[in-house]
């Protein structure tokens, strides 16, 4: 049988509880890399569509190879990229470049089964493994959506208030180029990402942040971010292979 949503998956109960989550990035495209990174206790596991190299059938064997929650940040802000990505079996999706409350609810509703929302039934995995089982679990999905340019941290406590979106996460790459140009953008980039966390706060909503070390992670932790990246296949396989090319030359100096 192909797998559904294990109820110990639910990833939409476990951040209303407010636990903070890990995450690791995935952008390389391959599902072995998803199979080894789920097993080494990852608490959930992004697979990036907008920036990577995956296709689909990567990103079901995904999916079904790796044993920690999965969120699939999709290439766009449409019922199709969206109800594919959940067609997969995943359980979540992250949505870029959001800036108006009328984005944010649009993302949940494509995310939604009616009544709720406009969601569209089918896919793979959910009919191969029996639809009922798959819709029953289908509550457990979590919606997010992403603040990364000043016009969504403008809007910030608008979209944080959009019944139905289960946290946000601050692209911080994105919003430092929204701010570039201005005077001081790191400082306007950090006082962004303050604002954004205090709208979410208020909103009793989990906020995450994008960071690019684990240390960086920890520190964005202590802060009061419930979701930061501990790493990305990128950087880990880059700098697995460098220090295995160092140490050999070491003896050779």
């Amino acid at each position: 049988m192909i797998p559904m949503l294990p109820t110990d998956r639910a990833l939409r109960d476990r951040l209303a509880g407010g636990e903070p989550f890990g995450l690791v990035w995935l952008a390389i495209g391959s599902a072995a890399i998803a199979e080894i990174a789920g097993g080494t206790g990852a608490q959930a596991i992004v697979i990036d569509l907008q920036h990577g190299l995956w296709d689909r059938l990567g990103l079901e064997a995904a999916v079904g190879l790796t044993r920690a929650p999965t969120l699939i940040r999709v290439e766009e802000n449409t019922p199709l990229a969206i109800g594919r990505a959940l067609d997969s079996g995943a359980d979540g999706v992250l949505v870029p470049l959001v800036e108006t409350a009328e984005e944010a609810a649009a993302a949940v509703a494509s995310s939604r089964f009616p009544p709720q929302g406009r969601r569209s039934g089918g896919g793979v995995r959910p009919l191969g493994g029996g639809f009922g089982t798959y819709l029953a679990a289908a509550h457990g999905i979590a919606v997010g959506v992403m603040i990364e340019t000043a016009r969504g941290v403008e809007n910030a406590t608008a979209i944080a208030a959009v019944p139905g979106l289960d946290f946000i996460l601050i692209g911080t790459g994105d919003l430092g180029l929204s701010y570039a140009g201005t005077d001081d953008p790191e400082a306007r980039r950090e006082a962004g990402c303050a604002a954004v966390l205090a709208a979410c706060r208020a909103a009793n909503l989990p906020c995450g942040i994008f960071t690019l070390t684990a240390a960086a992670a920890r520190a964005r932790r202590t802060e009061g971010y419930a979701l930061t990246v501990v790493a990305n296949d990128i950087d880990v396989i880059r700098t697995g292979f460098a220090a295995a090319i160092d140490a050999f030359a070491a003896d050779a100096r």
